[in-house]
């Protein structure tokens, strides 16, 4: 059988985490693999890989990066922005207000599934190829195996990777643990670390954080993740996780979670936004990654994570959205940018390569994925065209810098998953936009989300 040869030509620069820059490169991807790291010579010799017909990806000075890795969000919330009552309160006040709604609206694989379609779709075309979506509601009598298989398809349908965390928010401990297992039993049949063997499906699993879940909880998904494989997420050390667990605990979450043996290195800490110097050290020490979710936490008011302290010390920084009830967008190279802006308040600036290098490399890692993020030899063929020709980044020296300093809510000209192209000239191809939006308007209607 031959090859599947993709060439992604004439394009400006090339950047990646693992490759620095090329200059007026071709990038060559055979069988959804990168072929060779890109080089200005032309198309990369394939050697004796028996080719069929190639796939010519026209980039046309633009400058292509790896996919974006969106390493924290929330799918779901796609059905629920900019509800009344839920901008600038405090966390525990709007976590009430979210599960309010959540219960009004019945949700149900079917609005799962359209949220996911939505908020992948809208991912994609904003450059993200992989999102991780830690779901936290499960509501009572409804199959979780349903919930995530809706939520697997919708990301089948539009063609976007997606690492599914079986989030839990006082969920009962051993139902959820048992949940994880049916859901990799049904939908990732014979994956290896949670992971299926054309990378398209990862099953994590992801308490929502100790002001929900207390120590069964996070020992029995710690137990059905060494058990599977599976990596572990959580969210720390918020606003609400802070007062928690003086609460209850009268200690920082930061500890309790070292005790209960989730400071390790398979372990994804979200927002971290009020971390002392200490407890940076801890992380570090611990080789847990991080994900940074700037656009989520600062417009709310809840913090800020101290980014570069944390590059400092040699941790692992990815970057998320978080959800759309709190952020409202998926826009990743936004967010990207929003981190550089936000930077000097709580430490350091960060350079533009520093906030790319989040958005991918950084997320994959702490998904325990070397192969995403990355245009190396051997990775994913993930990647991105974005188009520079436009006034917003006409005089700017640096193209790849320039992404995030200039007209960073741009959209890319050209996405490709796994070697297959998903967004070209700027449309979605592999559905209906339109039809998208208009189905889940119509359910957030008739389920009065919002009303």
């Amino acid at each position: 059988m031959s090859a599947r040869v993709l060439r992604i030509t004439g394009a400006s620069a090339v950047w990646s985490p693992g490759l620095g820059f090329a200059d007026a490169a071709t990038v060559e991807c055979v069988d959804g693999r990168i072929a060779a790291g890109p080089t200005a010579a032309g198309p990369v010799d394939t050697g004796l890989v028996d080719t069929g017909p190639v796939d010519t990806l026209d980039a046309g000075g633009g400058v292509v990066t790896p996919g974006l890795v969106n390493a924290h969000h929330h799918l779901l919330q796609s059905a629920f922005r900019t509800l009344p009552g839920t901008r600038g309160v405090e966390m525990s006040v709007w976590l009430g207000r979210m599960r309010e709604a959540y219960v009004a609206a019945r949700v149900d694989p079917d609005l799962v599934g359209l949220a996911a379609r939505v908020a992948l779709a809208e991912s994609l075309l904003c450059g993200v190829t992989t999102v991780a979506d830690h779901l936290l509601t499960w509501p009572p009598g409804v199959d979780p195996v349903q919930v995530a298989g809706a939520a697997f398809d919708a990301a089948r349908d539009v063609g976007a990777r997606l690492a599914f965390v079986r989030g839990t928010a006082g969920c009962d401990p051993d139902a959820a643990a048992s949940s994880v297992a049916e859901i990799h039993a049904t939908h990732l049949p014979g994956a290896r670390g949670g992971v299926t063997e054309d990378g398209m499906r990862q099953l994590a699993v992801g308490p929502s954080g100790l002001h929900a879940d207390g120590p069964a909880t996070f020992a029995a998904l710690g137990e059905v993740a060494r058990t599977l494989g599976l990596r572990r997420r959580t969210q720390a050390n918020e606003q609400v996780d802070v007062a928690r667990a003086a609460e209850l605990y009268g200690r920082r979450p930061l500890d309790l979670l070292e005790e209960w043996g989730w400071l390790e290195p398979d372990v994804t800490l979200a927002h971290l936004c009020d971390i002392t110097d200490s407890e940076v050290a801890l992380v570090a020490g611990s080789g847990a990654t991080v994900t940074h979710a700037p656009a989520c936490d600062l417009p709310m008011g809840w913090g800020v994570a101290p980014v570069a302290r944390l590059l400092d010390h040699g941790v692992r920084v990815g970057l998320g959205t978080s959800g759309g009830g709190s952020n409202d967008a998926g826009h990743l190279l936004a967010d990207a940018r929003l981190a550089m802006q936000v930077a000097p308040l709580a430490g350091r600036p960060l350079d533009a390569l520093e906030a790319l290098t989040m958005a991918t490399s950084g997320g994959a890692d702490g998904l325990g994925r070397p192969e995403l993020g990355r245009l190396t030899p051997g990775s994913a063929a993930d990647l991105v065209v974005w188009d520079v020709s436009g006034v917003a980044d006409a005089g700017v020296a640096d193209p790849a810098r320039g992404l995030l300093w200039a007209n960073p809510g741009r959209r890319p000209r050209h996405v490709v998953v796994g070697g297959r192209v998903v967004v070209r000239d700027f449309e979605l191809v592999t559905a209906e936009e339109q039809v998208l939006a208009a189905e889940l308007s119509e359910q957030c209607t008739r389920r009065r989300i919002g009303r």
